[in-house]
């Protein structure tokens, strides 16, 4: 298997309000964020929309790079959300999990694929006798951006 995922567990039932810039960011001139610090985002309302089906899970491999989904990220997944043709999934096949597009294209064929984001790996053909489970559609990806560490600069 490209993929593999390590579940972690959330608990979405405490309040995390952080401050929260409503004006956006501009990527040029910069701009006083504190003049537009006026609300807050709590990660335990407005991002878990299903608490009681959702989960968090770290991303192992490289299998979904070009879409994104890096090794080490986080991804928020939804069990609630049925699967449709594009969703990104998390999947669980021979007693692994992994992360892929899922393409149904070929369903009426007999057999869905699991698509990687990455040139290097080939897509999981699975037919219908083959067992697989969808656990959930990823809803968010949460990533720790290069270079925020402690390290001096050059």
């Amino acid at each position: 298997m490209s993929s593999n995922l390590v579940i972690i567990t959330g608990d979405f039932k405490s309040r995390l309000a952080i401050p929260f810039i409503t004006g956006g960011i501009k990527a040029g001139f910069p701009s006083p964020a504190q003049d537009y610090m006026s609300d807050s985002l709590d990660f335990n309302h407005d991002i878990i929309r299903h608490p009681e089906s959702t989960f968090y899970a770290r991303v192992k491999g490289d299998s979904m790079i070009d879409a994104g989904i890096c090794d080490g990220d986080i991804v928020v997944v939804d069990r609630s959300i049925e699967a449709v043709h594009g969703d990104i999934i998390v999947a669980y096949i021979d007693g692994e999990f992994t992360i892929k597009y899922l393409d149904l294209a070929h369903k009426e064929d007999g057999y869905i694929l699991l698509v990687p984001a990455n040139k290097h790996y080939e897509p999981i053909k699975l037919f219908v006798s083959d067992p697989l489970v969808i656990w959930g559609v990823v809803a968010w990806t949460i990533k720790k951006r290069p270079g925020n560490n402690t390290q001096e600069l050059p």
